[in-house]
């Protein structure tokens, strides 16, 4: 078979705007996310608060909008109350999620200083497993009232006299999971999200809410669970969350790489889902969709298996990536921008060590796994318009799904700048993909660079011993004529960022 691709955009055909918030990422209490990953007292390249600064200057690089916090799984056990005060005073819990020690070292104020320091905004999450509508209502007064009133009041005399006005409020965690602490029906949830969510915007009618979709497409409640919490909560939720992780343990590398097939369908499914009650409501609202969990998961589960319980930061879900994990988080970026009409905010989990793009050592160095590097171009050159991809591509057939594109790309136009940026994977694992792209609707340009991240060996990771093993260049052999097309081969197994510089 000859491999040579096609693709088309026009200026005019626009699926939407980039929502920056789709480049968010998550920070929980889990293993050394907190304690070991943002947070270390006595690091030598620690701050005044024991926040790392070799960490911060990382995730300031990756420019990342706005993070979730503090769970995850571990939030639907969690008294925020814990870790507000004096540090001295706060008391240690059975963190019953991942069965560990919580020290309660970092809270709420605490990551909100760190918020500021990242450059970031924070997406607070509440507890509905254990606690419900009082503690909602509690923890929205102590964050965002400015003053006057028992919480608000509190918060000032721990130090913060200004509000922390945080906008963004997930209701929950995963409550369709059996594995959830306090696991709901749909019934029972979308009940709660919807009473919990009146009360806050009571609170404070200015912030957003985003209830909680099934924690996976192959979730057997899926889609009946999203039909019905948002047939209760509808008019209170302004999002509705979805999550998603792959993994290869079957070392079946064209089926890793086609299972984003898998989440366009996932993201369309949950879309018409909303469309329906939208429709059966006769509501002028459109809900949007929080993808607020994804990423490649499934290295460190044997690992993880064999720890010891009620310690304090274990090591947990310390997932090492390779160089195919990199590609599939590019497809995945791929997939939210395909969307970026409805996808509006999404969350890379996570940030720091817990199947994170950056790692550290305790007492040493940080360093970029090779999952950093799409994200960063994405979220640092993806953002405008997405245009509309024509795309002509040879397909193949893996385990699970069939007709899959060997070509994944997609398009962003920068209008401000002039300037486009095409991402694309080259999923064949053997052979260059010859790619031709048609921009004659824009006039003429000029290639700024091709970026190009590729790896003779699928596996090849990124330690601390070695941290620049896989890591992106700009050798990439783009050309643009004169007719309004760019010419390029994509190399196998390849991660792409065409930028191109209108004129």
């Amino acid at each position: 078979m000859t491999l040579q691709a096609k693709m088309t955009v026009d200026k005019d055909f626009v699926i939407g705007e980039v929502d920056e918030r789709i480049y968010g990422s998550f920070i929980e209490h889990l293993g050394r996310a907190v304690y070991g990953g943002i947070y270390e007292a006595d690091h030598p390249s620690s701050d005044e608060q024991g926040f790392r600064e070799d960490v911060l200057a990382l995730v300031k690089e990756l420019q990342v909008p706005i993070v979730r916090y503090p769970g995850g799984n571990f939030v639907s056990g969690y008294n925020w109350e814990d870790g507000v005060g004096p540090v001295e005073s706060r008391p240690r819990r059975l963190e019953l999620a991942w069965r560990t020690i919580e020290p309660n070292w970092i809270g709420f104020n605490e990551f909100m200083d760190w918020c500021r320091k990242a450059g970031t905004d924070a997406m607070m999450a509440i507890n509905l497993g254990t606690r419900g509508i009082d503690e909602a209502r509690s923890l929205i007064e102590y964050a965002n009232h400015p003053s006057g009133s028992y919480w608000s009041d509190l918060r000032r005399a721990h130090g913060y006299e200004k509000p922390h006005g945080v906008k963004t409020w997930c209701l929950g965690n995963e409550m369709d999971g059996p594995w959830q602490i306090g696991h709901k029906t749909a019934v029972e949830y979308g009940r709660l999200a919807n009473e919990a969510g009146k009360a806050m915007k009571w609170v404070d009618p200015t912030i957003e809410l985003v209830a909680c979709g099934s924690s996976a497409r192959g979730m057997q409640t899926f889609p009946e669970w999203e039909a019905t919490v948002l047939d209760l909560a509808y008019d209170t939720a302004d999002y509705i969350s979805i999550h998603q992780y792959y993994g290869n343990p079957k070392r079946d590398t064209p089926n890793f790489l086609a299972q984003t097939v898998g989440m366009d369908q996932f993201i369309n499914t949950v879309i018409a889902t909303c469309d329906y009650v939208q429709a059966k409501k006769r509501s002028k609202k459109q809900m949007h969709l929080s993808f607020d969990e994804w990423n490649v998961w499934f290295h460190s589960n044997e690992q993880d298996r064999k720890l010891e319980p009620w310690t304090i930061a274990p090591p947990q879900l310390e997932d090492v990536y390779t160089h195919e994990d990199a590609l599939v988080v590019g497809c995945m970026l791929i997939s939210l921008l395909k969307r970026a009409d409805r996808v509006k905010m999404a969350c890379l989990a996570q940030l720091v060590n817990v199947i994170a793009p950056i790692m550290t050592r305790n007492g040493g160095p940080a360093w970029k796994q090779t999952i950093f590097y799409p994200f960063l171009h994405a979220s640092v050159f993806g953002r405008g318009k997405v245009l509309v991809p024509l795309v002509k591509s040879p397909k193949y057939d893996s385990s699970e799904y069939t007709d899959v594109p060997y070509l994944e790309s997609i398009a962003v136009y920068r209008e401000d700048k002039a300037e486009i940026t095409l991402f694309a994977v080259n999923r064949h694992t053997e052979e260059a993909l010859p790619l031709e792209i048609d921009l004659r609707s824009f006039g003429s340009g000029r290639i700024l660079e091709h970026i190009v991240l590729e790896h003779e060996d699928l596996m090849a990771t990124n330690t601390e011993e070695f941290p620049d093993r896989v890591k992106p260049h700009s050798r990439g052999n783009a050309v643009w004529s004169d007719t309004g097309r760019i010419s390029a081969k994509l190399g196998k197994a390849s991660w792409n960022v065409i930028r191109i510089q209108l004129q």
